[in-house]
């Protein structure tokens, strides 16, 4: 199987620990963790993807939004460089070991921030990264 992320939650994946919108958000989030965790490869899409599935019955979800396609550029052109290879829809990746420890790195270090400015999960996401990433749900493969 293949997990479908938009760029931006290629970041957000590295400090995810079971906090979110709403529980049925955390629920889907929790199966997506350990389906990655699993080594299940990531297609790259544009727009709402399999996280951001629970939101789509809402009246105005962030995820059809400006400001997450912005967030998406940002990612896609900082792990792009990061990794050395451009992220675009249909991109495929496979999280391993190597690719999650540079992630978390890169994202520590602030070299992958730029598209979390803005973002209301921006300060639990730096606590996160702060102590080490213990607790996170996607777990070093």
């Amino acid at each position: 199987m293949t997990v479908r992320l938009r760029s931006h939650h290629l970041l957000c994946l590295l400090t995810y620990v079971g906090k979110g919108y709403s529980a049925a958000f955390v629920a889907n989030y929790d199966v997506i963790a350990k389906r990655l965790g699993r080594g299940e490869d990531i297609l790259i899409v544009l727009g709402p993807d399999d996280i951001c599935q629970p939101l789509l019955s809402e009246v105005d979800p962030h995820c059809r939004r400006d400001s997450a396609a912005a967030r998406d550029e940002l990612a896609a052109r900082d792990v792009g460089k990061l990794l050395g290879r451009p992220i675009r829809a249909g991109a495929r990746l496979s999280l391993d070991a190597a690719m999650l420890a540079g992630l978390r790195a890169a994202f520590s270090a602030g070299v992958t921030r730029e598209a979390c400015q803005g973002c209301e999960w921006a300060s639990l996401c730096t606590t996160v990264a702060a102590g080490g990433y213990r607790d996170v749900r996607v777990p070093t493969l």
